[in-house]
C-alpha cells in the first residue's frame, strides 16, 4: 500500500510509520489536542501530609540544624535527607516542616510516598493536574512537573516520603533554578547514594531524656490522664529506649488500659523474657531493637482484649505483608479476605471495626479520606508482625491477600491509574514477603495480571523488567517446562514485542511455540496463543509472507477449538484482517474487520479496549482504499471514545491521535499535522524512552510533515537524526529504515546544503 508522494517509509506496519513516496503506513496512532487547563488556585496543598502526633515535640534542637542546612544553601535549592533508624520521628519531622510551609504562605506543598518510582511517577502527575500543566499521560504529567518545579519562581515544598532505594529515584529527586524550592526526604538507609547530588543529610535519633520526659506528660495530660503519671516516668522512657515510635505506643497502651507508669514498667519487664524467645534479637536484622518489638506486641495484646470480633490478629498479619505506604479499604469488603477472617465470612462491617481497632491502638491507620491507600503501616510494625506470624500460617494469609487484590482489582485498569499503580505496589511487596507462597502449586494469578497491567499502561521498561524477573522466579520454583512457566514466558516475548525488540521477541517464541507444541499439543490454547504471537512478531520484523498463512491456520484452529465468536477467535480474526491489510488485500481486510467490530461490541462491550482497537484497524482499512472523509468522521468519534473510555494518555489513545495526525496530513493540512507529530512524539519518548521504534518512526514522520509544510530547513536534520536511529536500532536492512534512508536521500537531492 502506497503512502503518497513525501512519506517515508515504515516497512509495511502503519504503527508509528513515516508518510513517504512508496512507503507502507499502518497502525497509525494520535488524538486531539486536551482541553486547556483549568484556573489553579493557590495555595496547593497535595498530600495527604500526616498529622502531627499527640504531644508532638518539636524537637527545636533538630529544626534548628534543618533552618541551618537551609540557610548553608543559598540560593540554590536544598534537598536534606532526614536520615535515621525506624520509629525515631523523621515523618513527623517532616511533617511539621510541611505544616510549617503551609502556615508561611508556600505556594506548593506536596506530601510523596516514595517507597518505589510508579509511586512518585503517579503522586506527580497528580501534582501537574493541581498546578494545570497537566496533559493526560502520567509520566509525561510526571517530567513536565518536574519541570515546572525547576523553573517557577513559587515557594514550594516537597517532601519524598520514606524511600527505600535511592536507585529508583535516579531521576525524579526534584530541582529549582530559581532558589524558590526545597526537598525533603525521608529515609532509613544511611547510604552515599543518599547524598548525591548536592543532597544534605540531616541524622535524626531518639528523643533526649528531657524530650521523652515531656512527650509521656503531655500524651496523658491531653487525655485527661494525669493520674497515670508518677515516679517512674523517666525510667520508663529509658526503658524504651527513648524511642519516639515506642514510647507512642507505650502512652496509647496506658491510656486504654488505665496503666499507671509503674505498672506499664512492670507488665514491660514482665514479659520481656518470653517476647524475647517469641521475637529474639538475631530476628531483627534491620536493628530496630527489642523494644520497640515488644511494645507493639503489648498494644496488640491490648487490642486482642479489646477485640470483639477476634479478627484482630488476622487483620493485622494481612495489612503487614502488603504495602506499608497503603493499600484500598475496599480489599476489606473482597470475599477472600473476609473468608480468612472468620470460617463463616466476616462482614465488610466487622473487617472495618476491626481495623479502627487496630488504628485506636497505633498499630495501623484506617482514614478513608486517603484512597486508594486508606489502610497504612508504619514499615517498623508491619516488620515485627510479619516476623511473628506462624510458619504454617503464611499460606493461607498470602492466598487470601492475593486473590483479594485480584478481586477489587477493575478491568481495564486504565480507569483507574492511580489505584492500578497502588494494587501493582501491593502485588509487589506481597511477592517479596511472601513468595514462595504463592508458587505452589503454580504461580497465582495476580502475579501475571500486574505484569499485564504495567503492560496495558504503556510502561515498556518497567514491563519488560517485571516479566523479565517473573519468568525467572517461575523458571526457579516451577521448573522450565511447567505449563505456567510457559505462559509466563509467552508473556515476556510479548512485552519484547512491545519494546519493539522484534528480534528478541521472535526468538523466544519460537522456542516457547516448540517447547508448547512438544509438551502439550499443536491445539492447546497456549500453544495457539504463541503461534498468535509469533506470527505478530514476524509481521513487525517484516516476514509478511510468512504472516498471512500462519492467521489463517490459526483463525481455523480457534473456530474449531472455541467457537467462531470466542474471544481467543476474535483476536486472531482482527490479527489475520491487519495481516490482509498489510498484504494489499484492503476488501477482504474491511470484510472481516467489519465483523470483528460488531462481534465484538457484542461480547466484549464497546468501551473493551480490542473493540477499540478493531474500529482503529478499520479506520486504516479505509485510508488505503482511499476513503479519507468516512476515515476522517470514524477517527474523530474513535478519539472521544478512548479519552472518555481509556484516558488521554492511554497506549490505544496515543495510537488515535497518531491516525489524527495522519488524516490532517492527508488533507493538505500539514501544519496541524506536524503540530500533532511534534507533541506526540515528546510524549511517547517520556512513556517509552528515546529508542523506542516508535519514537523514531514518528521523528521520521514529522520530519516528512516539516518538509511538506516547507520548513525543509528543520526537516533534513531532523530526518538524519531518525536514520541513524533507525540504522542503530532496527538495523540497516529493517523496512522503516530502508524506507527512511530512501526519504532522505530524496530530500537531500532537493534541498541544497551540505550533507
Amino acid at each position: 500500500m502506497s503512502v503518497g508522494r513525501g512519506g517515508v517509509g515504515a516497512g509495511g506496519s502503519i504503527e508509528g510509520s513515516a508518510l513517504g513516496e512508496n512507503s507502507r503506513v499502518a497502525n497509525i496512532h494520535f488524538h486531539e489536542a486536551p482541553a486547556g487547563p483549568t484556573a489553579v488556585v493557590w495555595p496547593v496543598e497535595i498530600g495527604p501530609v500526616p498529622a502531627l502526633a499527640s504531644a508532638f515535640q518539636p524537637r527545636r534542637e533538630l529544626r534548628e540544624r534543618v533552618e541551618g542546612a537551609r540557610a548553608d544553601g543559598g540560593t540554590v535549592v536544598l534537598t536534606q535527607v532526614l536520615s535515621g533508624g525506624g520509629g525515631v520521628g523523621k515523618t513527623q519531622l517532616a511533617a511539621a516542616c510541611a505544616s510549617d510551609a503551609v502556615a508561611e504562605g508556600y505556594d506548593l506543598v506536596m506530601w510523596a510516598a516514595a517507597t518505589e518510582a510508579q509511586q512518585v511517577i503517579t503522586q506527580y502527575a497528580q501534582a501537574a493536574a493541581r498546578v494545570g500543566i497537566a496533559d493526560g499521560d502520567p509520566e509525561a504529567d510526571a517530567r513536565r512537573f518536574l519541570e515546572w518545579l525547576a523553573t517557577t519562581s513559587r515557594r514550594w515544598l516537597v517532601v519524598l516520603d520514606d524511600v527505600t532505594d535511592p536507585a529508583v529515584l535516579t531521576s525524579w529527586w526534584p530541582a529549582s533554578r530559581t532558589g524558590s524550592g526545597w526537598v525533603l526526604a525521608t529515609t532509613r538507609l544511611k547510604d552515599a547514594r543518599m547524598t548525591g547530588g548536592g543532597r544534605t543529610r540531616i541524622d535524626i535519633d531518639v528523643y533526649t531524656p528531657e524530650e521523652a520526659h515531656a512527650f509521656v506528660e503531655a500524651r496523658l495530660a491531653g487525655e485527661g490522664m494525669e493520674h497515670l503519671l508518677d515516679a517512674q516516668v523517666a525510667e520508663l522512657a529509658a526503658a524504651l529506649g527513648h524511642l519516639p515510635l515506642a514510647l507512642s505506643h507505650a502512652a496509647a497502651y496506658m491510656i486504654n488500659e488505665e496503666l499507671t507508669c509503674t505498672a506499664y514498667l512492670a507488665l514491660f519487664r514482665d514479659h520481656r523474657t518470653s517476647l524475647e524467645e517469641a521475637l529474639p534479637e538475631s530476628a531483627d536484622t534491620e536493628g530496630y531493637g527489642r523494644q520497640i518489638t515488644t511494645t507493639l506486641l503489648l498494644s496488640l495484646e491490648a487490642a486482642q482484649a479489646a477485640d470483639t470480633t477476634g479478627f484482630a490478629t488476622t487483620a493485622l498479619r494481612l495489612v503487614a505483608l502488603l504495602d506499608p505506604s497503603g493499600h484500598p479499604h475496599a480489599l476489606w469488603s473482597a470475599p477472600p479476605l473476609l473468608n480468612c477472617l472468620s470460617p463463616e465470612e466476616a462482614t465488610p462491617a466487622q473487617a472495618h471495626k476491626t481495623l479502627r481497632l487496630l488504628h485506636r491502638y497505633a498499630l495501623i491507620t484506617c482514614d478513608t479520606r486517603a484512597e486508594p491507600r486508606a489502610v497504612r503501616i508504619h514499615a517498623l510494625t508491619a516488620r515485627a508482625v510479619r516476623e511473628g506470624i506462624p510458619e504454617a500460617r503464611l499460606p493461607e494469609l498470602a492466598t487470601a491477600a492475593a486473590d483479594a487484590l485480584m478481586d477489587i482489582w477493575p478491568y481495564p485498569d486504565q480507569r483507574h491509574p492511580d489505584l492500578a499503580a497502588t494494587l501493582r505496589a501491593n502485588t509487589a511487596h506481597l511477592a517479596d514477603h511472601a513468595l514462595d507462597c504463592l508458587w505452589s502449586p503454580g504461580g497465582h494469578p495476580v502475579l501475571v495480571h500486574a505484569g499485564t497491567s504495567l503492560s496495558g499502561a504503556g510502561l515498556v521498561a518497567p514491563a519488560l523488567a517485571y516479566w523479565q524477573k517473573l519468568t525467572a522466579d517461575s523458571e526457579r520454583l516451577l521448573g522450565d517446562e511447567h505449563l505456567q512457566t510457559l505462559s509466563i514466558r509467552n508473556g515476556l516475548a510479548s512485552s519484547y514485542a512491545d519494546a519493539w525488540l522484534v528480534v528478541e521477541a521472535a526468538d523466544l517464541q519460537e522456542q516457547v511455540l516448540a517447547d508448547c507444541e512438544r509438551l502439550l499439543g499443536d491445539d492447546h490454547p497456549l500453544t495457539l496463543a504463541a503461534r498468535n504471537n509469533l506470527a505478530t512478531s514476524y509481521g513487525k520484523s517484516g516476514r509478511r509472507g510468512e504472516v498471512v498463512g500462519m492467521f489463517e491456520r490459526l483463525v481455523d484452529d480457534c473456530e474449531r477449538q472455541f467457537g467462531y465468536k470466542h474471544p481467543r477467535t476474535l483476536t486472531a480474526r482482527n490479527n489475520l484482517a491487519t495481516a490482509y491489510r498489510e498484504d494489499g488485500r484492503i476488501v477482504e481486510a474491511a470484510a472481516l474487520q467489519k465483523g470483528v467490530i460488531a462481534d465484538s461490541e457484542r461480547l466484549l462491550g464497546a468501551g473493551h479496549p480490542d473493540t477499540l482497537s478493531a474500529r482503529l484497524n478499520l479506520i486504516n482499512c479505509y485510508w488505503l482504499a482511499g476513503l479519507a472523509e468516512e476515515a476522517g468522521e470514524l477517527i474523530t468519534q474513535l478519539i472521544a471514545d478512548c479519552e472518555r473510555l481509556l484516558g488521554p494518555g492511554h497506549p490505544e489513545t496515543l495510537k488515535v491521535r497518531n491516525h489524527l495526525a495522519y488524516y490532517h496530513w492527508r488533507a493538505g493540512r500539514v501544519e496541524e499535522a506536524a503540530g500533532l507529530l511534534d507533541a506526540l512524539v515528546a510524549d511517547r519518548e517520556r512513556l517509552m524512552g528515546p529508542d523506542h521504534p516508535e519514537v523514531l518512526t514518528g521523528r521520521g514522520n514529522l520530519a516528512v510533515a516539516l518538509w511538506e509544510a516547507g520548513r525543509r530547513e528543520e526537516a533534513v536534520p531532523l530526518l538524519r537524526r531518525a536514520v541513524a536511529d533507525l540504522d542503530r536500532v532496527l538495523g540497516s536492512g529493517h523496512s522503516d529504515t530502508v524506507g527512511a534512508r530512501s526519504t532522505l536521500a530524496r530530500f537531500e537531492r532537493d534541498f541544497p546544503g551540505d550533507h
